[in-house]
């Protein structure tokens, strides 16, 4: 048995663990500590790895699970919503990139077919880094997240023509019997089946395989759904990547996603370590440091031109300024398909050797220092906007042309009727929430919303909302925060909200702050910045559920109210230790329970006790429950007397321990016939 490939395995993890070790003290990006174990353990510096090839395949695996978890994250719905960017911003990125590209190599001495081969190379960014970035700091439903999905999304898709068009840059004839319209039609074809999967095989077939609740089957299935799209999609002439995307769409559909990606997710975080790994191999450490100066100046220019284009497209998109900061940097660095889309070029005479690692050297660099970079692009984003009073900037290029307002985001007339109102920061499922809730108990309100296409269709609704970035001064001035009440910050970027909470207290000391996050370690920071309540998602939930669950067990509302209290005073403290300690004078869990239950049993055709009176199967005495109330078709009898008579068809709200319940349900669908000397086993 040959263990080459396992001791490679066991090298790339050894050594992995040490260096992510040493990165995490020094708060370095575990993405540049893989980059950097490659480049270690490659062929050009140690040379320790030999199976070069198969950490290579290993690593086209974590792509494809990477994809594939991004894909059941979303829905058909959600990639609707976001085909402005896949389209528009993804065309124009990919163009404008391009042709810059194209520029500066024609200038340096590049042959037109190199320059516009080098303008394809560069277009194509990096999906594994930034959505792995993206999904880590929770910010993959941002504005700017949702830009840059739609945008790389895009750079998927086109590297299958780039791959076509690359022969013919190098003067070779196609020979593909497979031209354009085959291609599109091929492409029709896989969102078809996509669509029709989604909605109707895969949540039956799903169904399915749950129904026999082997953990292992479904797993499988899982498995060959992700593996087999992938592969529809590549005998396509498409992506692997692509494939597994929309395999993570189709599974997204169903009620089983969250398992599907529970199950898929341990899998992607080792398989993804191997492509970074990999990437790092392909690095010539001498030829870098031989031409360090150089290429780290073309990495900056790469990286200078491609915010600058990401950056421009977002701004045409009508997004703010900040916007167009972050999505522009967050899209600067080389991407992966760059790699694949280089062995083709190299292979038709396009890139020589030298050209070839240069191209490596540069492309790493800026995959290297992309987390600084995007960083970097928030703290960028904040200080040129503090700086700049232009409104086309501050709220968008069509804010104005669109009717949505920028030098004045609320028309004047609108202004002076908002007084002691409410501001909701964000049209998402929070906004929403709250704005319903305002508009139902008649709370004067405007929303804010930096999404130009939500803000137009709401307000032909008749809906209050404008556009504007609510970071900036002027934008939270035109809503008249100094007359405002309550601000409500619902959006899913803690860095905004952060910045959104510091400048409305500053601007008004006086108003409310309630602030949504993700993260239980943002409540200290945003309650220093000002925010008076802090509501983190993941605990709010849970609890909402232990709420619930202690009506459940029939506990009294002013007890759970003041339980409640409790957890979310001091950060909520209470969930994160291992021992819930009660006060002496709260609820306390162990000793206030009362273990009882409410529920309901319907009297059917034929049971024994219809035809009879409460007085004659005397519940309370005979089965331990007592009954509070009997529903008759629309009618509710109220603590019935004992004389009343039960008929089929009638609903008993009853009232006792579990298992009396339980004994009683059994009793009626005839499993027992004595209640009084069994135990139910649920």
């Amino acid at each position: 048995m040959d263990l080459t490939l396992f001791t490679d395995i066991e090298i790339i993890f050894g050594l992995s663990i040490i260096i992510l070790l040493l990165f995490h003290r020094i708060r370095l990006s575990p993405i540049l500590g893989f980059l950097v174990t490659g480049i270690i353990a490659g062929p050009h510096m140690l040379g320790i790895i030999h199976e070069v090839e198969q950490v290579e395949t290993l690593a086209e695996i974590g792509i494809i699970l990477l994809l594939f978890t991004i894909g059941v994250e979303m829905s058909l719905k959600e990639l609707w919503d976001i085909k402005r960017f896949v389209l528009v911003g993804g065309g124009l990125q990919v163009a404008i990139t391009s042709t810059l590209v194209y520029l500066v190599s024609h200038q340096m001495g590049y042959s037109s077919s190199t320059s516009l081969f080098l303008g394809f190379l560069v277009s194509l960014s990096s999906t594994a880094i930034v959505l792995k970035l993206l999904q880590e700091k929770g910010e993959t439903y941002t504005t700017y997240g949702k830009i840059s999905l739609g945008i790389l999304i895009f750079q998927d898709i086109v590297i299958v023509p780039m791959i076509l068009l690359t022969p013919i840059l190098a003067g070779v004839p196609a020979t593909s019997g497979d031209g354009v319209v085959t291609f599109v039609l091929k492409g029709l074809a896989i969102m078809l089946f996509v669509i029709i999967s989604a909605r109707w095989i895969m949540p039956k077939i799903l169904f399915r395989i749950a129904s026999t609740r082997n953990r292992e089957l479904f797993l499988l299935t899982i498995i060959f759904t992700v593996f087999g799209t992938a592969w529809l999609t590549s005998k396509a002439g498409l992506s692997l990547a692509l494939g597994a995307f929309l395999a993570g769409l189709i599974i997204s559909e169903s009620e089983y996603s969250h398992q599907a990606i529970g199950n898929m997710m341990p899998f992607k975080d080792v398989f993804i370590s191997f492509f970074f790994v990999s990437i790092g191999m392909l690095m010539d450490v001498r030829f870098f440091f031989e031409n360090i100066a150089i290429l780290l100046s073309l990495a900056f220019i790469v990286i200078f031109l491609k915010s600058i284009a990401a950056g421009l497209v977002t701004f045409i998109l009508g997004y703010p300024l900040r916007t167009t900061i972050i999505t522009g940097m967050s899209l600067a660095q080389v991407g992966e398909f760059s790699f694949v889309l280089s062995s083709f070029g190299r292979s038709y005479g396009l890139l020589d050797d030298g050209l070839y690692q240069s191209f490596l050297a540069v492309s790493i660099a800026t995959m290297a220092v992309t987390p600084f970079v995007m960083t970097f692009s928030h703290k960028l984003s904040g200080n040129l906007l503090n700086r700049t009073k232009n409104p086309i900037l501050i709220n968008g290029l069509y804010s104005k042309s669109m009717g949505l307002y920028s030098s004045s985001m609320i028309p004047e007339e609108e202004v002076e009727e908002l007084h002691d109102h409410l501001i909701i920061v964000g049209y998402g499922f929070n906004g929403k929430t709250v704005s319903n809730a305002a508009k139902t108990a008649g709370i004067p309100y405007v929303i804010i919303e930096t999404n130009p296409d939500t803000v137009r269709s709401e307000r032909k609704k008749g809906e209050r909302i404008y556009y504007g970035d609510a970071t900036h001064e002027v934008v939270l001035d035109s809503a008249n925060i100094k007359s405002a009440r309550v601000l409500v910050v619902g959006i899913s970027d803690f860095i905004a909200t952060r910045t959104i909470i510091s400048v409305a207290k500053r601007m008004n000391p006086k108003i409310y702050i309630i602030a949504r996050t993700r993260y239980i370690s943002e409540i200290k920071k945003l309650s220093q910045l000002g925010a008076d309540e802090v509501i983190p998602e993941e605990y709010e939930t849970s609890v909402e559920i232990f709420s619930r669950l202690l009506k459940k067990y029939l506990v009294p509302e002013e007890d759970i109210y003041a339980f409640t209290k409790e957890i979310r005073a001091n950060g909520y403290s209470m969930l994160r230790k291992h021992s819930i300690e009660s006060k002496k004078d709260t609820f306390n869990l162990k000793d206030d329970l009362p273990g009882l239950e409410v529920t309901s049993f319907k009297i059917k055709e034929g049971c024994i006790f219809q035809e009879r009176t409460l007085k004659d199967i005397d519940l309370r005495n005979k089965h331990g429950v007592t009954v509070l109330a009997i529903r008759r078709g629309n009618q509710t009898i109220e603590n019935p007397k004992s004389d009343t008579q039960l008929m089929s068809g009638d609903i008993l709200i009853l009232i006792g321990k579990p298992d009396r319940l339980c004994n009683l349900r059994r009793l009626l669908e005839g499993d027992i016939k004595d209640t009084s000397s069994e135990s139910c086993t649920l």
